[in-house]
């Protein structure tokens, strides 16, 4: 069940505050200090309602930042009459706001609001799934599913030991999100992490690249030059791709993994480099092995530990959570105006194949919430074709539950307020409801 709890930012003065406290009974109120409070506050704990309070002109700039972010939560204003003179204001109310109040407050009426939008979040959000979902502190591998779950699990094993580790997942499945997560829960956390695509690498520099160069080894080296791989002492080096290196280039790597130093292209002598290996492919390397395309001491050598990536189509109850991350990622730059994403998407995304995975999931949000004309981004704005999906598929179910529990209501013979109580939502939402089914208002009873 969604708690009733209520965000006040900024916190108020003693007198607002026990206002407050008055028109939202039974609410648990929380206060911020400052918007970027209230951020790392609903970052942590994602409120149903906030209050935003417009005292001043000012507060509009501080604010506006934290309503797009969080844009789930049901925001209402107080505001005083020289706040709205300020268009900046008056943009963040009409933008991001369900409702607003001039001050001093009428304590009924916010308390009917205040009922209202909490009756719109429990709307907004399906049984048993919270408003924000929880993130990865070390990468993005958001997600609840038993694949991430697994895959997290592994994570924290891996990132234990200091051996090889070879990540092997289809493209835009976040193999290096990964590889990130290995390095920042490991004892090298302190150190470097560098990545290197061993595939965009041109094959005449390959050596100079990952292993460096000394002064005159070539023309054009006019001084002495760290490889890649050295770069990193003390941390981690992520190979990505690395079934595209060179036939003879995986010899060196394979001298730099058994004896743990490097040559610089043109140097006599070796140096010791302190780096541990995480090597990461789209292509399975036994597969490369068997083709002759990679060598097999090397591929054994780098088999030690393994990581892999489930494809999104084997975790579509994470897309809502990875969508909603990215639509939070991109605050910035979506119009102020779109608020989320409609049912029919969430439909849309959950059916979609997802060949591009977790790559084209975020590329698809970030360019409907730029390009999305309506409140909502709706199918056609993440380029998806609805033909095909169930018919009854999770808006149409909420559609039908909505519509049986007014009828139910009403045809017991409970007045409008009855219902609205017992669904936990105020009078005017249910008269939206209504509306909305096109369900007739109970006839009145006429005196004796």
């Amino acid at each position: 069940m969604l708690p009733k709890q209520l965000l006040c930012v900024p916190a108020p003065d003693p007198v607002t505050a026990a206002i407050l406290v008055a028109a939202a009974p039974g609410f648990a109120i929380r206060h911020a200090h400052d918007a970027a409070g209230a951020h790392a506050l609903l970052r942590a704990h994602p409120l149903p309602v906030g209050l935003a309070m417009l005292a001043m002109p000012s507060a509009a700039g501080p604010l506006d930042q934290l309503l797009r972010e969080h844009c789930r939560t049901r925001w209402v204003a107080l505001c005083t009459g020289a706040a709205l003179d300020d268009a900046a204001c008056r943009r963040l109310v009409a933008g991001h706001c369900l409702d607003f109040h001039t001050l001093p407050v009428d304590v009924a009426r916010l308390r009917q609001t205040l009922g209202h939008a909490f009756g719109m979040a429990k709307l907004d959000v399906a049984p048993g799934q919270a408003p924000h979902a929880a993130e990865s502190p070390a990468s993005r591998l958001t997600g609840s599913s038993e694949a991430i779950a697994r895959l997290r699990r592994q994570l924290r094993k891996v990132a234990a030991a200091d051996a090889p580790v070879l990540i092997w997942g289809e493209s835009g499945t976040g193999k290096e999100l990964a590889a990130r997560a290995v390095h920042e829960g490991s004892a090298r956390a302190a150190g470097p992490f560098v990545p290197i695509n061993c595939g965009a690498i041109p094959a005449s520099l390959v050596q100079s690249e990952l292993f460096g160069h000394e002064r005159g080894a070539f023309t054009g080296a006019g001084r002495a030059r760290a490889g890649l791989i050295e770069s990193a002492a003390g941390g981690s080096v992520f190979l990505d791709e690395i079934g595209d290196l060179p036939l003879d280039m995986q010899v060196n790597l394979l001298r730099f993994l058994q004896e743990k130093t490097i040559y610089r292209l043109g140097a006599t002598r070796s140096q010791p480099v302190d780096v541990r290996v995480i090597a990461a492919s789209h292509v399975r390397l036994d597969d490369a092995v068997a083709r002759g395309t990679f060598r097999e001491d090397l591929y054994y050598r780098l088999n030690v530990l393994t990581l892999d990536m489930p494809p999104l189509r084997e975790r579509r109850e994470d897309v809502p959570a990875l969508a909603e991350t990215f639509f939070r990622d991109h605050a910035r730059e979506r119009p102020a105006h779109v608020r989320g994403f409609s049912h029919g998407a969430l439909e849309a995304m959950h059916a979609h194949h997802w060949p591009g995975n977790v790559r084209e999931l975020h590329n698809r949000v970030r360019r409907a919430a730029v390009m999305a004309e309506g409140r909502l981004i709706m199918p056609h704005d993440l380029g998806l074709d609805t033909a095909g999906m169930p018919a009854l598929a999770l808006h149409g179910a909420r559609v039908q539950a909505e519509r049986r529990a007014i009828e139910a209501g009403l045809g017991a013979g409970k007045s409008i307020t009855l219902v609205a109580r017992e669904l936990g939502v105020s009078r005017m939402t249910v008269y939206r409801l209504m509306a909305k089914h096109s369900i007739a208002p109970p006839a009145r009873k006429r005196e004796p």
